[in-house]
């Protein structure tokens, strides 16, 4: 190893040596990340990440728990080999550890810990008649993505594993469970299970024994409230990492056990806490290859709206939360033929240099700007799953034009950026009918990661400023679900009786004395720079255009299910 390779700075390798870090591990759609943070300011130290890809398998789409157990230790090991080069040291332990995944989807096992059927993702679309029964019946909106509307049509299907049911969780709480042996869940990932109380910090209880009501038609022997993982607030105690966790996560031996680890969340909580996110009027949109947005709100809705889920933040408010199930997938697609035209014009031995992938992005995505108010009057829908907010239950990815429309390069990629935002925008109008107040909102994910163009659309499509974090567009979750274990280091390590902080701070943050808000406000974001877009109106006509066409045109994409079946 080359020395000018080693990160030589005395302070940040004793914090490692000390484990005065955070890990933070995020299990997404097509990558795993892992980053380890510093205690003192909370900044990225190391990072090593996975690529994976769901499999769709008797007609769902799935992850193999083999491939779970593999990514994440590729991804920890490939960390690990990070902070090996940068600081020429092992890492051994870490002050506190974090899990955060892919919200929603049926992970169920039986007494003896068997996996009973195949993991469902969020992204399956199969649950409509058991979706749309229990929101009837418990009166609040059950999205056909959460775990409550895949265990209800399991027991509608009459298949016969419910019986045997002993447990049921998410990506993240299965991992937190391997770990450290402990069936619980954050709150914020447990709400995209079943329906949260937010006085009282749990699943609701009255709903909780409507849905016992309704299974008692079906002679099961087990109760909802007994089969779920315990609900946890951020910074609680979620269990610490035992000897068989390690070597779960680290099977070279190198990692110690008894690390502790914060409540397991979903994508979507650490999202809200890796934008700052988590008061009242403040909200986040994460765009990858799927698309939500996140509305900490002040009162409930007037009703019960189907295209509205309501979940919670990582420490227990409730959050409007609209989502798509489609975003970037089209985008890449598409881009991918773009390289291969261009990659024909370089051939190889002719010693032309090829554009870097993200040099090829963000000249595609900014030719968009380029493009015709009306984008030329194309139109493009995304859906490589089904998207209940556009009353489409299954995947049809489609471009149209009229012999008259300007087929430019410019106009397409504006209508392929903008039909990306489309599913939200249905939501998002719901929202402002309600008068539900935005004060702020951040963007992050892989559609931001081009400087000014998604942010700007996004801008264009909330009609509201829209600010991306320097740095941390592209990578928030991981760092999310670190800060979160960091919060709970700090709560376990802090001086709660006088004013000083934990022992990384010695007094000169109050990281320890407050909630989550404190903390992030306070100790995190305070100094933290981002780059806030305002909507311009040209962009707001632009988008306001598309999405005339774009509603008008959702028969045709009905009509592609009904009749392409390939």
């Amino acid at each position: 190893m080359s020395a000018e390779k080693i990160d030589l700075t005395k302070e940040n390798c004793q914090i490692i040596k000390e484990g005065k870090t955070a890990l933070g591990i995020e299990l997404g759609s097509t990558r795993i990340k892992a980053v380890l943070i510093s205690l003192i300011d909370y900044k990225p130290l190391a990072s090593g990440s996975h690529d994976w890809e769901n499999r769709l398998e008797d007609g769902l789409w799935t992850y193999r728990l083999d491939d779970v157990c593999a990514g994440l230790q590729a991804s920890y090991k490939n960390l690990a080999a990070d902070v090996k080069e940068r600081y020429g040291i092992n890492l051994t332990t870490t002050g506190a550890i974090g899990i955060s995944a892919m919200m929603h989807g049926y992970l169920v096992f039986d007494k003896n810990n068997k996996q009973l059927a195949q993991f469902r993702t969020w992204r399956n679309t199969t649950t409509e008649k058991a979706a749309a029964e229990l929101t009837e019946k418990l009166q609040f909106n059950i999205p056909l993505r959460w775990s409550a509307a895949h265990l209800y049509q399991a027991m509608l299907n009459g298949e016969d594993h419910v019986k045997d049911i002993s447990f049921i969780t998410t990506l993240a709480g299965y991992v937190h469970w391997k770990l450290t042996g402990q069936k619980v869940i954050g709150i914020g990932d447990a709400s995209g299970m079943f329906p949260i109380d937010n006085a009282s910090l749990d699943f609701d209880s009255a709903m909780l024994n409507k849905f016992d009501n309704i299974a008692a038609g079906f002679k099961l022997n087990w109760k909802i409230r007994d089969i779920h993982p315990k609900v946890l607030n951020a910074g609680d105690d979620a269990g610490s990492l035992t000897e068989e966790g390690a070597l779960f996560l680290d099977p070279s031996g190198t990692l110690k056990a008894g690390i502790p680890i914060c409540p397991p969340e979903g994508d979507a909580g650490t999202g809200m806490v890796a934008t700052n996110a988590v008061t009242e009027r403040t909200g986040n949109v994460s765009a990858g290859t799927s698309i939500f947005a996140m509305i900490v709100m002040e009162k409930n809705l007037s009703r019960v709206y189907p295209e509205i889920d309501i979940v919670a933040t990582p420490s227990g408010k409730a959050v409007a939360m609209v989502h798509g199930n489609n975003c970037t997938s089209d985008i890449d697609a598409w881009l991918r033929l773009f390289r291969e035209i261009a990659d024909l014009s370089q051939p190889a031995g002719s010693g032309a240099a090829k554009m870097s992938k993200p040099a090829f992005y963000d000249a595609l995505y900014f030719k968009s700007l380029e493009a015709d108010s009306d984008c030329g009057k194309l139109l493009a829908y995304n859906f490589f799953s089904g998207e209940p907010l556009a009353g489409v239950d299954e995947g049809r990815p489609l471009f149209a034009r009229l012999p008259d429309s300007g087929f430019t390069l410019a106009n397409f990629m504006r209508t392929i950026l903008f039909s990306a935002l489309g599913t939200l925008k249905l939501g998002i109008n719901i929202l402002e009918k309600e008068k539900v107040k935005i004060d702020s909102l951040l963007g992050h994910g892989g559609l931001f990661k081009t400087k000014e163009v998604g942010q700007r659309f996004m801008a264009a499509a909330f009609s509201t400023s829209v600010s991306v974090m320097e740095g941390s567009a592209g990578e928030g979750g991981a760092w999310g679900i670190a800060l979160l274990a960091a919060f709970l280091y700090n709560k376990k390590n802090g001086n709660k009786n006088t004013a000083s902080c934990c022992d990384v701070h010695k007094g000169d943050a109050p990281c320890c004395r407050g909630t989550l808000e404190q903390f992030l406000n306070e100790n995190v974001f305070k100094n933290l720079a981002s780059v806030k877009i305002d909507p311009q109106p040209d962009d707001v006509k632009s988008f306001n255009l598309f999405m005339e066409r774009y509603s008008a045109g959702l028969k045709i994409e009905k009509s592609a299910i009904e009749n392409f079946k390939g």
